[in-house]
């Protein structure tokens, strides 16, 4: 082994001794963090489920103007906002189709027929299945507490405003952005939000949190600290969404009607992932229901479904309250279109992917959207 001239030693003992130092400084911070009491950290948070006040009157326009004083008077966090990961939906078609209204009546009870309303709070929402506090379904989070004189999350479930009703038209509108949301979009502007209020109240809660944004009249904030930092969103969807109807009393009057789950076309070929459910003459124009989030599997069932030689279509949606019942498509149902195949006699095809629904797909690939 050569021997290092005393020049050499001095330039190693300097950087060997940082490294160390440096080394000592992780371990210590990673042994802090490993003895914070994290149970007793998040059950000492503010804004926690039932900790909401009881609901008291429409406040006159004096207090809502003090209120609005008040929250203006609270910073926005500096530096950028970080975006929540993709929601990845796990459950049933049964399940899909609760969670969608469920999504669907939180969106238009609480921000009304605004897109970039809907999509903050169908966001929240989504956020908080993922988060420990929470519940684990997105129907146990949207009527969470309702049961309760005090501390529903979401007023509209326990101040009276489940005896609203909304067209259909809305409905088709607040369906097909909670049916994106499940399907793994995200709207980046409310972060890693699990709280919102609107400007004209002013809870306890609401200086203790980070303030995110404000989307319209809705503010929105995270926990402070490692709650509301993307690690602590380690929470998995658990499926078997609860009806809800059952979770509080006037849910089954503001649901729209119930929407069967299509019923698979008789003696069609077999699919491993989603449902046939429409099948013209002849097997050249197909809808399916999508099952997952996997584009290899959306391929596969055209592939299976289109097993004649020829021309072949197959147009597919993850919601089924979206699949038109024939031919022509009406928009609504059109703006719904997750998955779209086609096969040309010579055997040439053209796929498309709904990019709200799927990850990762090449933009030349997304189904057009309308502005």
């Amino acid at each position: 082994m050569p021997r290092l001239r005393r020049s050499s030693l001095a330039a190693v003992l300097p950087i060997g001794t940082a490294t160390l130092i440096a080394l000592g400084v992780v371990l210590a911070l990673v042994a802090g963090d490993m003895t914070r009491d994290r149970p007793s950290e998040l059950a000492s948070l503010p804004g926690l489920p039932g900790d909401a006040p009881l609901l008291g009157g429409q406040p006159n326009l004096s207090e809502m103007d003090a209120a609005r004083a008040r929250n203006a008077a609270v910073p926005f966090v500096k530096g950028p906002i970080t975006p929540a990961p993709r929601f990845v939906f796990a459950g049933s078609a049964n399940d899909r189709q609760r969670a969608t209204e469920c999504l669907a009546l939180a969106a238009l009870a609480e921000a009304g027929p605004s897109d970039i309303g809907q999509r903050a709070v169908i966001q929240v929402v989504l956020n908080r299945v993922r988060h420990p506090a929470f519940a684990k379904t997105v129907c146990g989070v949207v009527f969470e507490g309702a049961e309760r004189q005090t501390g529903c999350q979401f007023t509209f479930t326990c101040d009276g405003s489940l005896a609203r009703r909304y067209t259909e038209s809305a409905w088709e509108q607040a369906r097909l952005r909670a049916a994106e949301g499940l399907g793994g979009y995200v709207f980046r502007p409310v972060g890693l939000a699990t709280h919102y209020h609107t400007d004209w109240v002013y809870p306890y809660w609401s200086p203790e949190l980070d303030k995110l944004a404000q989307v319209e009249t809705h503010l929105f904030f995270r926990w402070p600290g490692f709650w509301g930092t993307k690690r602590a969103f380690s929470a998995s969807y658990r499926g078997n969404e609860p009806d809800p109807a059952t979770l509080s009393g006037g849910a089954e009057a503001a649901l729209a009607p119930a929407v069967a789950l299509p019923t698979p076309v008789a003696g069609a070929p077999q699919i491993d992932s989603g449902t046939l459910v429409m099948r013209a003459t002849g097997g050249k124009a197909n809808f399916i229901l999508l099952s997952g989030t996997a584009t290899s599997d959306a391929l596969a069932a055209a592939r299976a479904v289109c097993n004649q030689p020829g021309t072949c279509r197959v147009l597919g949606w993850s919601d089924p309250a979206a699949i038109p019942q024939a031919f022509p498509i009406p928009p609504a149902a059109r703006a719904a279109l997750q998955f779209s195949y086609s096969r040309d006699p010579g055997g040439a095809e053209i796929v498309l992917y709904g990019c709200g629904h799927f990850a990762g797909v090449p933009r030349e690939q997304c189904i057009p959207r309308a502005r």
